[in-house]
C-alpha cells in the first residue's frame, strides 16, 4: 500500500516513521513534507491552502491511504473533496472540522450536550466584548474563533490587557487577519491534559495521554507557541479518571456531532483542563497535535495503519492499540525570535550524533535540504524525541542528544516535564 501524507511538520515526520513501520506500506509520501522527512519519504511540493492543487495531487498519486495532518486543509474542506473522488483518507469533513477551526461553535457544542467546559461569552465587537467583560474576574483568556497556529490564545491578568487583546484580534493587527468573532473565557486553573483518540464515528479509542508546554519561556513565561516540548506517561491519568474522560468528554462528543448530522471521524484532541472541579475542556483539535504525535507515536507497539483504517471503515471497536510501558518525551529546538520573526537558511549539524542515542528519534518540524545539508527552514525546526521506562531516563535521553545537536540561534527549554517531576516524593 501507498499512503499520502499531507503535511511538513514535525507531527507529518512522526506520522511518516509511524506509517512506514507497518508492514502493508509499501511506499509513503509526503507533501510537502520537509529535509527530515524526506528521509522516510518521498516528498512532492503542494500547496496546503490550495484545496485543488492537494485533490490533483493524490488523484496522480492514487495512495491507498492518505492522512491529513495540520488543521488547514481540514477546514478548507479537503476530506470532503477526497472523498467525492472515491479516494480513503483519514480525517473529519469541514462540518466536522469546525470542532477546531471555530472556537465558538466548539463552545456552544459544549453547551447544547453539557459536556463540561469553563464559562465563556462570543463577541462580535469590541463594544461587545467590553460590555461582556464585566461577567468576568481577572486573570481571564481571550481567543481568536479561527484558527491561529497556536498563538491565538491570550492570558490576560487584568480587564484592561483583555479589552486590548480583542481591539488587537477584531482589528487584524494582532494575527494579521481581522477576527469576525472573539471569544472570552474564565481561566481554569489546574495541570493541563492533551488527551487524543481516534474514533470512526462512533467508536473511540484513547491514544497514550501527553502534556504540552505552550510557553516560549522555562517556568511557562512569555508567549504561548505551537509547543517547545512535551511528554507522556503512564501516571499521568489512572484508569479511572481515562474511563471518566471517555465517558463524560469523548464519547459524548463523538455522539454529539452524530446526533447532528456532521459525524466527527479521525483523531479527536481534546484539550483538557485538570481543575478541582474535574476535567474541562479547553478546545478541541481535529486533527494529531503537534508535537504530542512524536512522545505519543514513539509509545505505539500496534500498527498505525490498521487504526486508521479501522477508523475509516467504522470497524475501530475490533481494534486494539497496544503502548509501550513507561514513558517519552520531546524537546522542541526553535529558531532564535520564534514565536516572533526569526532567521531561517542556517546548517544543522550533530544530527547524526544524536540519533545514535539508544531510544531517540529526532523528528524535523522545519527544515530543508540543500545540496545535501540540511537548514533551518522555520520557526520549531526540530522535535528531540526520546522512550524510556522512566520519565526521567525519556528527559535525560532526549536532552543527551539535544547537546549534539547545534545551528545559529538554537533555542529550546530545558523544564520540559518539570511539573511531573515536581510533584515526585
Amino acid at each position: 500500500m501507498k499512503v499520502l501524507i499531507l503535511g511538513s511538520g514535525g507531527r507529518e515526520h512522526a506520522l511518516a516513521w509511524a506509517v512506514k513501520r507497518s508492514k502493508r506500506v509499501t511506499e509513503v509520501v509526503c507533501a510537502p513534507g520537509n529535509g527530515g522527512i524526506a528521509q522516510v519519504a518521498r516528498c512532492v511540493p503542494v500547496d496546503l491552502k490550495d484545496l485543488d492543487a492537494m485533490v490533483r495531487l493524490a488523484v496522480d498519486e492514487q495512495p491507498g491511504l492518505i492522512v491529513v495532518g495540520p488543521e488547514l486543509p481540514l477546514s478548507l474542506g479537503i476530506v470532503d473533496a477526497l472523498q467525492e473522488h472515491g479516494l480513503r483518507v483519514f480525517g473529519p469533513t469541514r462540518a466536522a472540522a469546525m470542532l477546531e477551526s471555530s472556537k465558538s461553535f466548539a463552545k456552544r457544542f459544549l453547551q447544547r450536550h453539557n459536556i463540561p467546559t469553563g464559562k465563556y461569552a462570543v463577541c462580535n465587537t469590541a463594544a461587545e466584548f467590553e460590555e461582556a467583560i464585566e461577567m468576568f474576574h481577572a486573570p481571564l483568556v481571550v481567543k481568536a474563533d479561527g484558527l491561529a497556529a497556536g498563538k491565538g490564545v491570550i492570558i490576560c491578568h487584568s480587564r484592561q490587557t483583555a479589552i486590548e487583546a480583542a481591539q488587537g484580534l477584531f482589528t487584524g493587527a494582532m494575527l494579521g487577519a481581522a477576527e469576525q468573532q472573539v471569544v472570552i473565557e474564565e481561566f481554569l486553573e489546574g495541570d493541563e491534559i492533551s488527551f487524543l483518540c481516534l474514533t470512526d464515528g462512533k467508536h473511540v479509542a484513547p491514544l497514550a495521554p501527553a502534556q504540552d508546554h505552550k510557553c516560549i519561556g522555562e517556568g511557562d513565561t512569555g508567549p504561548n507557541t505551537g509547543g517547545m516540548g512535551v511528554y507522556s506517561t503512564d501516571a499521568m491519568l489512572d484508569e479511572g479518571m481515562k474511563e471518566w474522560i471517555l465517558r463524560h468528554i469523548a464519547e459524548p462528543t463523538v455522539r454529539g456531532m452524530a446526533q447532528e448530522d456532521t459525524p466527527f471521524t479521525g483523531v479527536l484532541y481534546c484539550g483538557l483542563m485538570m481543575t478541582a472541579r474535574g476535567p474541562q475542556v479547553l478546545e478541541f483539535n481535529a486533527r494529531f497535535g503537534d508535537p504530542e504525535t512524536q512522545a505519543i507515536l514513539l509509545r505505539l507497539e500496534s500498527d498505525l495503519v490498521e487504526a486508521l483504517e479501522a477508523c475509516i471503515d467504522g470497524r475501530l471497536g475490533e481494534i486494539e492499540m497496544r503502548w509501550s510501558p513507561g514513558a517519552s518525551a520531546c524537546v522542541v529546538a526553535s529558531s532564535a525570535g520564534y514565536p516572533g520573526s526569526y532567521k531561517t537558511g542556517f546548517p544543522i549539524s550533530g544530527l547524526s550524533a544524536a540519533a545514535q542515542i539508544p531510544g531517540v528519534q529526532v523528528f524535523h518540524s522545519g527544515s530543508s535540504r540543500v545540496g545535501g545539508q540540511l537548514l533551518t527552514a522555520g520557526g520549531r525546526v526540530l522535535g528531540v524525541t526520546a522512550a524510556a521506562p522512566s520519565l526521567e531516563q525519556a528527559l535525560a535521553l532526549a536532552y543527551k542528544a539535544m547537546a549534539e545537536i547545534e545551528f545559529e540561534g538554537i533555542y529550546y527549554r530545558r523544564d520540559i516535564g518539570h511539573r511531573a517531576l515536581r510533584k515526585k516524593p
